[in-house]
């Protein structure tokens, strides 16, 4: 059992504020940028999609985090992260000014999903750089805390980014066109990110790593991404939890496209993109109010059954208002569903993060969260290639609700069974 949790891992002189500042920055005007992108792509009133083109937009939004994935360990276990980070918020503040005008344009298709995914990319790289970064500013008993802090503080600050987004294109819509208001709000995540470049300014060159014992650089890319797979066989549990986290992520992205669908289609009319964009809006922030509190409650129960027995549970926490969902299709279970798949799938994402962080020796951490991040992120283009095929432009299905639920409880009875995820050392 995991005792002796620290509950705030702030004290004098920590440089945590800082590396949050960043990281919180950044993911809020990720939310921004995201909400003006899904405005143009998906909530135009000339755009109507269905699972398959929603699916395309989550595949081309991911693809480059599984495409950074595999190299970003090798920079990241080589190179000062808080350099990296610093240079990286600069280069995407570059590509959002162009993406920005390419939107005000009306450009659409190859170009513009090419500058999507470069922003997405430099994107992955600098979360995973603040990932591998953070154990080096707390202690090790604190990296439950930290962790809630820094992952769930960066999930509600895309929500709110979002939210904020949705609100200034309300009021600048009433004098430009829809595309100038999109272009806007990009511009103003280009500022913004400039701005966290200037915070990541004030962390030392090598304070967030990599440190001096790090390993010579003699393999490349995927073949990092491997070793850091192999260094994970030694430690079956954070393995195990890294596969159990994939499965939660990749039903919880079914479900968001799920849900858009819903609320673009089926709960309000076809014709009225922006009621359907508000209604997505409220349903992904309730969802924020679930991962907020999943966060917020983590800590105290790690603290008193181990982190093991915490995720097994958590896995299987959504299952009954997934299947409340699955009976009745209504906005009121959407959201309900969505409450506390967020506020599990949080809780999980929370302990394990740190499960990893304390087995992994920070010479090899880089290339193990490389690895980290590419079975997420290809468990979630899964997921929504699984919901592209299952759901109709309508958004209703008995089937996706059950197939994600199934997935949960195999993945809690078959995968994190007890003599499967027993606590190591």
């Amino acid at each position: 059992m995991q005792t002796g949790t620290h509950y705030w891992p702030f004290h004098k002189g920590s440089r945590l504020p800082v590396l949050l500042q960043i990281r919180w920055l950044g993911q809020f005007t990720d939310g921004l940028f995201q909400s003006a992108l899904a405005s143009f792509v998906l909530f135009s009133p000339e755009r109507q999609p269905n699972a398959v083109a929603a699916a395309l937009a989550f595949t081309v939004v991911l693809l480059p985090y599984s495409l950074v994935g595999p190299y970003a360990g090798v920079f990241l276990d080589r190179f000062s992260r808080q350099k990296i980070v610093q240079v990286a918020n600069i280069f995407r503040a570059l590509d959002l000014i162009i993406i920005a005008l390419a939107v005000k344009s009306g450009l659409t298709g190859i170009p513009l999903t090419l500058l999507v995914l470069i922003a997405f990319g430099i994107n992955r790289l600098i979360l995973a750089g603040l990932s591998a970064g953070l154990p080096l500013v707390v202690k090790k008993s604190e990296l439950i805390a930290a962790n809630a802090l820094a992952v769930t503080g960066g999930t509600i600050g895309v929500v709110i980014g979002g939210g904020v987004g949705i609100g200034l294109k309300k009021i600048l819509d009433q004098g430009h066109t829809s595309d100038f208001s999109d272009a806007l709000v990009i511009a103003l995540a280009a500022l913004l990110y400039l701005i966290a470049a200037t915070i990541s300014h004030r962390l030392k060159r090598d304070e967030i790593g990599p440190q001096e014992h790090e390993m010579s650089a003699q393999n490349r890319g995927w073949r990092e991404m491997q070793e850091g797979f192999h260094i994970l066989r030694e430690h079956g549990d954070s393995l195990r939890g890294i596969v159990a986290t994939s499965v939660q992520r990749g039903g919880l992205t079914a479900l968001t496209l799920m849900g858009l669908l819903l609320e673009r289609n089926t709960y309000h009319a076809s014709n009225n993109p922006d009621a359907g964009l508000s209604a997505f809006a409220i349903a992904l922030g309730i969802a924020g109010v679930g991962i907020g509190i999943g966060s917020l409650i983590t800590p105290i129960f790690v603290d008193r059954v181990g982190r093991h027995i915490w995720i097994r549970l958590m896995m299987v926490g959504s299952i009954p208002f997934l299947l409340i969902f699955l009976i009745s299709q209504k906005q009121w279970s959407l959201i309900l569903a969505a409450f506390f798949v967020g506020l599990c799938g949080q809780a999980v994402k929370v302990t394990n993060d740190a499960l990893v962080q304390s087995k992994i020796d920070d010479e090899y951490r880089g290339r193990v969260f490389a690895f980290y991040d590419v079975s997420v992120n290809g468990a979630i283009v899964s997921g929504a290639l699984v919901a592209a095929l299952v759901l109709p432009v309508s958004g209703k299905s008995i089937l996706l609700p059950l197939l994600i639920a199934l997935a949960y409880g195999v993945a809690s009875g078959y995968l994190l069974r007890s003599i499967r995820f027993p606590p190591q050392r």
